[in-house]
């Protein structure tokens, strides 16, 4: 890919941005600490949206309409940070435009939308990824480290629990304006499960196996017409894997939590509230080895706790992910190598979704 801009002897992508919301402060943010990229334009329908969050992170132009910043702005590449449901008609006409797309999640919305855009992609010869940003959080990296290196031997099991309460206020329980992802197959659970599926494909290393849905159940126990469903738990097997997914949106207090089994250890971490407890076996023996992983995983959480109270100094968020991923990506744009997410990572996500949501597998 060829920069347009030059500014003190460095080549500069030009960056667009649709969709002014929250997760629009994390990309911005990550993007203005990046010497090779100029943001060039911001867009949202709502003008003060689009005026504020411009103004905020000092980019000059802002726009209410994303064809006119197409074509005035001529991004190299623009991140589609809106809805979900829009998400498959704003890709396209970036990809149009000529312009690199990287989209929130889910990229599409079913398997035959992604193949689609990936087609239009190649034939734009532009790249397509998905901010799958939880995979590039320092406690996912290490489980993957750990994984790597063999310490918990062949795995066996991974649990993913998310837990949120939407229905106790905010955004997806006004039902006086629903929010638009109600609309969506599975709710606005089709919001979330992505980050449940392509972390339970990260650590069963399926990106091109085809899984099995044993059994997924999709419940609305909250009642009420507003939510399609609050909860969803799904057993799915990848090979000789195992793997439990289970989403609540109706129970307090929220949690991230990804648990790792395998032959020779257990690996569990949390997200919203980083840390990683790891159970292996010790050199004190197999009687002592309960007693050594305790005291070593009451210093993991002291830790946890010292550096919970940092984060929150330094206003360090879950999304910390978020920068690594943006990050990768433009290097990968700026080197013409593979962006970090690529088509396999996100096709064997939406395929895994589709499958949950599949008629058949719904109790």
């Amino acid at each position: 890919m060829i920069a347009r801009s030059n500014v003190n002897g460095v080549r500069q992508l030009r960056t667009a941005i649709i969709g002014g919301g929250r997760i629009s402060e994390q990309h911005l943010g990550a993007l203005t600490k990046r010497p090779d990229v100029e943001v060039v334009g911001v867009c949202d329908l709502s003008p003060a949206m689009a005026r504020f969050t411009a103004q905020r992170y000092g980019v000059r132009r802002w726009f209410t309409d994303h064809r006119a910043m197409l074509e005035e702005a001529e991004p190299d590449v623009v991140h589609v940070l809106t809805p979900a449901a829009t998400h498959d008609r704003i890709a396209r006409v970036c990809m149009e435009h000529n312009a690199h797309v990287i989209v929130e999640k889910p990229v599409a919305i079913s398997l035959g939308e992604f193949d689609a855009l990936w087609d239009l992609s190649l034939a734009q010869g532009v790249h397509l990824t998905e901010d799958q940003n939880y995979r590039f959080n320092e406690p996912v990296q290490r489980l993957r480290r750990l994984v790597k290196d063999g310490r918990l031997g062949s795995i066996e099991e991974v649990e993913i629990r998310l837990t949120l309460n939407l229905r106790a206020g905010g955004r997806y329980a006004d039902a006086n304006l629903p929010h638009p992802s109600h609309r969506l197959p599975a709710g606005v659970l089709h919001e979330f499960i992505s980050h449940l599926s392509y972390l339970l494909l990260l650590f069963l290393d399926s990106a091109t196996a085809q899984p099995q849905v044993v059994h997924a159940r999709w419940r609305n126990r909250g009642g009420g017409s507003l939510f399609k469903y609050d909860e969803m738990d799904a057993l799915v097997e990848v090979g000789p894997a195992v793997g439990r997914l289970r989403f609540a949106s109706h129970q307090w207090p929220d949690e991230f939590a990804l648990t790792v089994r395998g032959t020779d250890g257990v690996a569990q971490a949390e997200l919203f509230h980083p840390a990683c407890l790891v159970a292996l076996p010790r050199r004190a023996g197999r009687t002592l080895t309960p007693l050594v992983n305790s005291v070593v995983g009451a210093g993991t959480m002291v830790r946890a706790g010292f550096g919970g109270a940092w984060r929150k100094v330094r206003n360090w968020t879950p999304y910390e992910g978020l920068a690594r991923f943006v990050d990768l990506t433009y290097d990968a744009l700026a080197t013409g190598d593979k962006p970090p997410i690529g088509h396999d990572e996100m096709r064997s996500t939406v395929r895994l979704i589709d499958e949950l949501l599949a008629v058949e597998s719904r109790a």
